[in-house]
């Protein structure tokens, strides 16, 4: 019985994981309830200041409540769009990450970066910001997730 709840607990329906910067990483799990329904968990994985191991936080959301959440979600990330920060190019995340997928898949086929396709304004630029490192938003599908991302759960 022990065993069917733990193999119940780590089955997920549907799984989708957003890399946040060296440090964090979210994920989306679906999963099924005993009875065939099933909820959504949000997860936040933090890799601790010592590096010694992550610190985790969930939220678990089902089917009655998805449409609110989705709804005060949009709401308000559009209030942050279009009242605090109107100015502000959210954009730029995407282009950062079709620049390093780029400069990525050039490295692997050991070629040099074609950098007439990489639009780069100096004026966003940062000191800090590097081709080396991956944006701080990397939504990588490709990528399996290693003891670097999250323990093993």
């Amino acid at each position: 019985m022990e065993n069917e709840n733990q193999q119940r607990k780590n089955d997920s329906v549907f799984s989708k994981k957003i890399r946040a910067g060296r440090r964090r990483t979210y994920f989306f799990d679906i999963k099924a309830t005993k009875a065939n329904d099933y909820y959504l968990t949000i997860t936040e994985s933090k890799k601790k200041q010592n590096m010694d191991g992550y610190e985790r936080h969930k939220i678990f959301l089902y089917k009655e409540d998805f449409n609110k959440f989705l709804e005060a979600v949009n709401e308000t990330i559009n209030h942050v769009k279009t009242e605090l920060m109107p100015e502000y190019d959210f954009d730029e995340f995407d282009r950062k990450q079709e620049e390093y997928y780029k400069l990525r898949a050039a490295e692997n086929e050991g070629l040099p970066p074609a950098t007439d396709d990489l639009h780069v304004d100096p004026s966003t630029s940062t000191s800090e910001e590097s081709h080396e490192t991956p944006p701080s938003h990397i939504n990588d599908d490709n990528d399996s997730t290693n003891k670097d991302d999250v323990d093993a759960w």
